[in-house]
């Protein structure tokens, strides 16, 4: 269950001094940039921003009950990893994410699926971070989401290798 507000703010006063400045400072990128109508809580254990249940009523698919997740954010043991579904739902947004970072000459970029991993906190893009916030507004992720859970669910989703 998202948890509110406070639940935040606890989960980052606990972090060690230099997540604890790069975790206030992915907060103060994510909050000025992304779009009106996403809200802050804690989800999965990580700071989550949603779509909360009273704009899009039916939840997370796999558990209605949650918020429907644009992003998170999390101090995991080697890194802190931001999680951007927008980047894994929409192959575009992807293809321009990995090249804006790879122009940046920071090297490899660290990133599975949706996770993006940063181990040195010295060198975490967040001006790029901030305008990724910004490419999806609150009803086109909904429209997003919900294309790739009718492909899901008709069975002609395609399996990203």
């Amino acid at each position: 269950m998202a948890m509110p507000k406070e639940a935040v703010e606890a989960y980052v006063a606990a972090l060690p001094a230099d997540r604890k400045a790069a975790m206030e400072q992915f907060r103060k990128v994510i909050k000025k940039n992304l779009p009106k109508g996403f809200v802050e809580c804690m989800a999965y254990g990580m700071i989550g921003y949603v779509v909360p249940l009273s704009t899009y009523p039916p939840g997370y698919h796999c558990n209605p009950r949650l918020p429907l997740m644009l992003i998170s954010v999390g101090s995991q043991k080697n890194a802190i990893s931001l999680h951007h579904m927008g980047l894994y739902g929409n192959t575009p947004l992807m293809k321009w994410f990995v090249g804006e970072y790879e122009k940046l000459s920071m090297g490899k970029i660290d990133m599975g699926k949706a996770c993006v991993r940063f181990k040195k906190m010295d060198q975490i893009p967040f001006q790029l971070i901030g305008e990724l916030c910004t490419k999806i507004t609150v009803e086109q992720w909904i429209a997003i989401y919900e294309t790739n859970l009718s492909k899901v669910r008709s069975g002609k989703a395609s399996v990203k290798k």
